[in-house]
């Protein structure tokens, strides 16, 4: 496998997020004025998982929401040159909707979750996308969201 556009010290440069809730590991693809693919290693690790469900561990939908929303923010972030990763930086990211989101199919540990993030419309600062969760190829997960961001 060849190495990915970003990995998650670059990551970290983007965007705020850090331990537990930054929730992508790499970037694969990104299309500028198209869109983005990210990658989240599901681990057994994960410290939502101890209650989430004991005898039949299940990643929460509203963390695989949130990965796909970050996969989305490198997007955006990355198009204005902007970076939000450290404590001097005056770049906010704001969540402001989610639509249409459906869930197919329960994430476990040991998968590996594949975001893409299709950019539907960009005015000034907010961002619309698209997005699809796969794992193994298989659709877990889709939604549309909307997102502020901006210095």
């Amino acid at each position: 496998m060849s190495s990915p556009l970003m990995d998650i010290q670059q990551i970290m440069d983007y965007l705020p997020h850090r331990y537990p809730f930054l929730l992508i590991d790499k970037i694969i693809e990104l299309n500028p004025g198209k869109g983005i693919v990210g990658i989240k290693n599901v681990t057994f690790n994960e410290p939502f998982f101890n209650g989430h469900f004991p005898n039949f561990p299940v990643m929460p939908g509203v963390l695989i929401i949130e990965a796909m929303a970050q996969v989305a923010g490198i997007f955006g972030l990355e198009a204005g040159g902007l970076k939000a990763g450290n404590a001097d930086s005056n770049t906010k990211i704001f969540f402001m909707s989610i639509d249409k989101a459906r869930f197919r199919k329960p994430v476990r540990p040991g998968d590996t979750l594949v975001m893409t993030m299709t950019l539907l419309n960009h005015r000034r600062n907010i961002w619309k996308f698209s997005g699809r969760a796969e794992v193994d190829g298989i659709l877990v997960c889709e939604a549309q969201m909307m997102a502020s961001i901006g210095g």
